[in-house]
């Protein structure tokens, strides 16, 4: 008899801690593929530091074949679940087709950027979820800065050395902070905004009454004053009513000219969960505490892309964090070895260990077991936690660090990826916020 094949879909943060721990517990007993469209797991969290240009971007993203073994890959993007004949279909890098047949499936594809109905937004804006979009708005601000230094007109200077982002969550506060960093040491390069002084402006917008929201107030009132601090203007119960080629309308009616807006706005599951025809919650499939979707004991469901009840929190779900999705996926890997024979099955239960906010330099907000930290020392714990968290490249990332605190900044484009190759309803992951990770 053929072995048991366990398909999981996505490699992020769920996908690859359930691929990962499957490759241990179900070694032997199932054949383990994992689809995803890249070949690598991405850190998300360090994507800002790679817009920075602190870090190279391979760095923050680990090869899925070098790290799981015994996990089959099949590079393609799952569109199709056929739930009645268990297979799935997808399509390769190539534009193929392709099915594979499954005798359980987790289900773990992640998030999508939330778009709001702003008139224009979807054509001048852009999103900050992958490595694509990282790169391409390193090479924008390095743009910006030089063009604005080529400029004659003040008014055009100004609108180049202008960057609105909107949404003042975990992605946007990080883009604002590091980007600043990065288009001051540009703009002290550049001889005609020497000359003028001009510092480049850096606006952060939501609607909500602080940045960091959702998070403790000792990390808002952190990052806020940092944020300030490097010349950032914060514009709570702010938003955008319009975007144009030539800048941004607030719904104050106030008119931002800029050609540079980072929409950060917050994340919605992935397009797949609604065409499964299975109840969602907010959009999110829903699952028992065991992750399993109700109706179909063989398919299970983590991440972003799952309801999961939150039983620390009756009546609540968990957060759509990769503090939840890492352990989710591990959970899930142990229920679905479990339905095979090995071991036992365990329900989902996890209380929040606190979040870490890199600010960048040697500055951060953290709370490591709910104990706040700032400064310099919760910049030391927010990279030692990096570095413990992350699967791989470890010594290139340490090294990366060292560079940047003792060699300047390359302030160079590469070219690599154009606008119009990451609109922003394109559907990759956003980046999560940061658990302080358990090691017991």
């Amino acid at each position: 008899m053929s072995r048991a094949r366990i398909v999981i879909v996505g490699a992020g943060f769920a996908g690859y801690q359930a691929a990962r721990a499957l490759s241990r517990s179900a070694r032997g007993a199932a054949e383990i593929v994992l689809v995803n469209p890249t070949d690598y797991f991405l850190y998300l969290p360090l994507l800002p530091e790679v817009a920075a240009g602190v870090l190279e971007p391979r760095r923050a993203s680990v090869s899925l074949t070098g790290t799981l073994k015994h996990v089959r890959l099949v590079l393609g993007q799952v569109d199709r679940v056929d739930l009645t004949d268990r297979r799935i279909g997808y399509t390769d890098p190539e534009g193929r087709r392709g099915e594979l047949g499954y005798d359980r499936l987790v289900l773990s594809v992640g998030s999508v950027s939330k778009l709001l109905p702003v008139p224009g937004v979807a054509e001048h804006a852009h999103g900050f979820r992958g490595l694509p979009e990282a790169l391409y708005l390193r090479d924008h601000m390095t743009r910006q800065i030089e063009l604005a230094g080529m400029a004659d007109d003040p008014r055009e200077r100004a609108a180049r050395t202008t960057f609105v982002v909107v949404g003042a969550g975990y992605t946007g506060t990080e883009v604002a902070a590091h980007g600043a960093m990065l288009t001051d040491a540009l703009a002290r390069r550049s001889p005609a905004l020497r000359e003028d002084r001009l510092r480049p402006r850096w606006l952060l917008l939501d609607i909500a009454p602080r940045v960091l929201p959702e998070l403790d107030e000792h990390l808002s009132r952190t990052a806020h004053r940092v944020l300030r601090k490097r010349g950032v203007e914060i514009r709570t119960g702010a938003s955008v009513k319009e975007a144009t080629a030539d800048g941004v309308r607030l719904d104050d009616g106030d008119f931002v000219e800029t050609r540079s807006l980072i929409w950060c706005v917050g994340v919605r599951p992935d397009p797949l969960v609604a065409g499964l025809g299975l109840p969602t919650e907010r959009g999110r499939l829903c699952v028992d505490e065991y992750l399993t979707v109700p109706g179909h004991p063989e398919v299970f469901a983590c991440g972003d892309a799952a309801a999961v009840p939150d039983a620390t929190r009756p009546g609540e779900y968990t957060p759509m964090t990769a503090q939840h999705a890492q352990r989710q996926g591990r959970t899930a890997a142990r229920n679905v070895a479990a339905s095979l024979g090995r071991g036992a099955c365990l329900p989902y239960r996890h209380h929040d260990l606190g979040f870490t906010v890199d600010l960048g330099g040697a500055q951060a907000a953290a709370n490591p077991l709910h104990v706040p930290l700032s400064g310099p020392l919760a910049g030391a714990v927010t990279r030692g936690y990096h570095l413990l968290a992350m699967p791989g490249n470890r010594v290139r990332v340490a090294a990366d660090w060292l560079l940047e605190s003792a060699l300047p900044r390359q302030g160079v484009q590469l070219g690599l990826v154009r606008s119009g190759s990451v609109p922003l309803d394109s559907e990759s992951p956003e980046l999560p916020r940061v658990p302080m990770e358990d090691r017991g």
